[in-house]
């Protein structure tokens, strides 16, 4: 009975857009314990050389991005533990939500795979199907490997309990062009009005004050999020997620008038319901725009000098202004974690040396490798960083170690539907042919629905 009340409910959870999370804490049985193996310099060799299985999940080829890393480093793990067989599969990311329902509804995930759409993956938990990583991490000796600002996102995207692996971590904020700010004497803003101000006086001297993508809408919804976000302080989506504040509330319809008069001004430029993502990021990087609200992911096309024309070290970067009246602090930041794995219990459990062994090889490393070898950010801490790496990769760097709160994005409670919504009717509230009170009082009632 178990199993098949949990094939149903994971089966009818929706997919969400970018993780976005659903559902209330629940308990869930402890990892299995065991002493935990002192944490290793080098692979498993000798008497104690583990053997066994394992198997990794992914949506990335095998060379891609985090998938790499993972593969580099449990190459490097196998060849001096030749017991060990190891199995890699790609996934579509079409299917992996259909795929993972399967496989939890038999109680056979793989060790390490691409974590499930929030609120399906919570049901895992609960259900006892996978890991809690922070406990795992602990029980191995390497939670100080995770960047804590990493560890508290992604135990605020399971409702209390760290679920996923932050392969990556970006952090999000206003990117500008240094040149045209001296150029125009403007500093970088702080608050609000200050960043209203500098809008102003970019557009009357002929300068599009901000790049933006209205085609896809979440470029201009991050923004009425945050601001509402500044205004009642960082926890504002999970209070409304809970039932403690409604998007129809004064703050949040405060949020959308605000980024409406930035559109009404034209401060995004001509058309900007209609310019693709790739067309916004273009406008920044040859310098037809002064400003660019992003996240970190963009590292590879700032630090490529055949996309941007205007030159990285002419890239500067600050954090979503104060707003009057708020409660939120330029130290809290907006950041997510990218692409997360999970593990499995039931394979965890199966061959616990094993997979503490390999788990603990490479999260120890992961950090470093990923950023000797793809100058990527994770969400873990890099003690080792290469002489070669661009100057805005380590400001990025230093910028997230020193990060005291992490903020999500606008929809990450909502459902697909509401997600959906939102960023369709950006584009709507941006032109003026929605109000910001019908824009968050359509929200509101498909969150009540």
């Amino acid at each position: 009975m178990l199993m098949r009340r949990v094939s149903m409910v994971i089966a009818v959870t929706l997919v969400v857009i970018m993780l976005a999370a659903c559902g209330a804490p629940a308990a869930a049985p402890a990892p299995t314990t065991a002493p935990a193996p002192a944490a290793t310099t080098a692979p498993a060799t000798g008497s104690a050389t583990p053997s066994g299985a394992l198997k990794f999940l992914s949506v990335q080829a095998e060379n891609e991005g985090y998938t790499k890393i993972v593969n580099l480093l449990t190459a490097e793990f196998t060849a001096a533990n030749p017991g060990v067989k190891y199995e890699f599969e790609q996934a579509p990311q079409t299917d992996l939500e259909q795929k993972l329902q399967l496989l939890a509804s038999s109680n056979s995930l793989p060790l390490m795979f691409p974590s499930a759409a929030t609120g399906t993956l919570i049901e895992m938990y609960r259900n006892g199907f996978v890991l809690d990583i922070e406990a795992t991490f602990t029980e191995l000796g390497i939670v100080d490997k995770l960047n804590p600002v990493a560890l508290s996102l992604v135990r605020n995207l399971g409702n209390g309990t760290a679920l996923g692996i932050p392969m990556e971590l970006n952090i999000e904020g206003f990117w500008y062009n240094k040149k045209i700010f001296a150029e125009q004497g403007i500093a970088v803003p702080q608050t609000w009005e200050e960043l209203v101000a500098a809008a102003e006086k970019l557009h009357a001297a002929g300068i599009q004050p901000f790049a933006a993508s209205g085609e896809q809408g979440w470029p201009l919804t991050r923004l009425i999020g945050l601001y509402a976000q500044r205004k009642y302080g960082p926890d504002a989506l999970e209070r409304v997620a809970a039932g403690e504040l409604k998007l129809t509330d004064p703050g949040f319809i405060e949020a959308a008038q605000a980024v409406q008069d930035l559109g009404l001004k034209g401060y995004f430029g001509p058309g900007v319901v209609t310019i693709d993502y790739a067309t916004a990021v273009d406008l920044f990087v040859q310098g037809r725009a002064a400003m660019f609200y992003m996240g970190s992911w963009e590292l590879r096309t700032f630090n490529d000098p055949t996309r941007n024309l205007i030159g990285a070290e002419q890239i500067g970067f600050f954090n979503f202004p104060t707003v009057p009246g708020g409660a939120g602090s330029l130290n809290d930041w907006p950041m997510n974690a990218g692409l997360t794995v999970s593990l499995g219990r039931a394979a965890y459990e199966a061959n616990k040396p094993l997979a503490d062994a390999w788990l603990t090889y490479v999260f120890e490393r992961y950090g470093d490798r990923s950023m000797s070898e793809l100058g990527a950010i994770t969400g873990f801490k890099v003690e080792n960083m290469p002489a070669n790496t661009p100057q805005l990769t380590q400001m990025v760097q230093s910028q997230i170690d020193a990060a005291q709160t992490p903020m999500l994005w606008f929809e990450a409670r909502f459902d697909s539907a509401a997600t959906v919504l939102s960023q369709r009717n950006a584009q709507l509230l941006i032109t003026g042919d929605m109000s910001a009170e019908e824009f968050m009082r359509a929200l509101q009632a498909e969150l009540d629905n």
